[in-house]
């Protein structure tokens, strides 16, 4: 399977959070996106557009750091149940139709960290 590497390009303020779309490479159903953080405070924010009734699934990949993933649905309503817990898998199934949001942030219960962090995120 062919992955299309996403690379998060910094804000250049704190306050001014850029939300970045997650896109494939024709044909494929998955993508490694990448980026970097730089604490507890930082969050980075990603865009993926789903159909209805698929899957959409993210897990960490290859990284020492641990991150927590946060999904929110196209209403802006938060999908699963996140606590304070080092959660860097998710799973909406079945979808609906529309944007949805991705927030990664390190994991509170960890130590903190600089650098990068990478997730997959998959669609069927």
């Amino acid at each position: 399977m062919v992955a299309f590497v996403f690379s998060l390009a910094l804000s250049s303020s704190s306050f001014a959070q850029k939300i970045s779309r997650i896109s494939f490479a024709k044909g494929a159903i998955s993508a490694i996106v990448t980026g970097n953080l730089n604490g507890y405070r930082q969050t980075k924010t990603y865009r993926i557009r789903v159909r209805a009734g698929q899957t959409l699934s993210t897990e960490q990949v290859g990284d020492p750091h641990d991150i927590t993933i946060f999904i929110q649905g196209p209403k802006g309503e938060d999908i699963g149940d996140s606590d304070a817990s080092c959660n860097n898998r998710r799973e909406v199934t079945p979808t609906v139709a529309g944007d949805y949001t991705i927030s990664v942030v390190q994991c509170r219960k960890a130590d903190a960290w600089k650098g990068q962090f990478k997730f997959r995120v998959t669609v069927k």
